[in-house]
């Protein structure tokens, strides 16, 4: 059976919801959810190899430092994949954040030597990692057990692929193009200013003076999402705040938001936050 924990390796000052953790000889699982919280404070404090991922819905704001000056300030949406090796340590501060994820910890004295040789790293997607990672957390919840040799099958394919691949991409936590806090700045303000209409790429790159494939790239650098990602992201959080502040129809919200049909909408919204956006007005 999976036990519900508050695990050593997570303080935070709001614990998640549904927190649960399958343990095997050389490791363990965690998934857990969370419900949307204005703000949580806390440190990761591994003793394992971690890998986190975000399975559903984000946060608008993910700001992090680990021991070694690795550091992060920008969105969390699904997908999200980040590593922590043992003994490195993270203070975090999570804002306006509902969301559900899954982490895969890793023994580092069942792995070969080496295996590991990487420094902390967040990138904006990994579908191996993710797929792993979502069917682990529905096995858990639906089976409310994990298979010992199942897991530790799964953390033996981890280990090698993020040897043999994470490791050489791993500088991408340090992009070769960005943006910088100004020029961020004013593209949010330029997103969040046209959310009720259709937003072309040259509408936010001709305003830097840049062409529209450096700001592709100096975007994707600065936040960790394409252009395409952050915009549908403020697209749910603007529908977020006005489902919790107004009593307008989820039509006109979807509307308000830039979206046509409500069916499309509603699909987008429980992608991005997790939940319906009924069910986000109920909390």
């Amino acid at each position: 059976m999976p036990q519900q924990v508050k695990s050593p390796a997570w303080q935070l000052t709001r614990p998640p919801n549904d927190h649960l953790k399958a343990i095997w000889s050389g490791g363990y699982f965690e998934t857990a959810r969370r419900s949307p919280t204005v703000e949580v404070e806390g440190r990761i404090a591994p003793d394992h190899h971690l890998i986190m991922v975000t399975l559903n819905g984000g946060a608008n704001q993910h700001r992090f430092r680990t021991d070694d000056g690795f550091r992060y300030d920008g969105r969390d949406t699904k997908g999200m994949v980040s590593f922590l090796p043992a003994g490195c340590g993270r203070d975090l501060v999570l804002r306006n954040v509902a969301w559900e994820w899954g982490a895969i910890a890793i023994d580092p004295m069942t792995v070969r030597r080496h295996a590991f040789d990487m420094g902390p790293f967040l990138i904006a997607g990994d579908d191996f990692i993710y797929g792993m990672a979502a069917q682990m957390s529905d096995l858990l919840q639906c089976d409310r057990t994990l298979d010992q040799s199942y897991c530790s099958s799964m953390a033996l394919a981890l280990t090698e692929y993020l040897s043999h691949h994470r490791r050489r991409d791993a500088p991408m936590a340090c992009p070769k193009y960005t943006l910088t806090v100004k020029q961020l700045r004013e593209t949010h303000e330029r997103i969040d200013g046209r959310l009720s209409g259709p937003i072309a790429i040259c509408d936010l790159a001709t305003p830097l003076g840049i062409s529209e494939g450096h700001f592709f790239r100096a975007f994707r650098g600065a936040t960790g999402q394409t252009p395409l990602q952050a915009i549908s992201a403020r697209r749910m959080d603007r529908a977020a705040q006005l489902l919790t502040e107004t009593d307008l129809d989820v039509t006109e919200i979807a509307a308000r938001c830039g979206i046509e049909s409500p069916s499309h909408f509603a699909r987008l919204f429980r992608a991005h936050k997790g939940i319906s956006p009924s069910g986000w007005r109920r909390l």
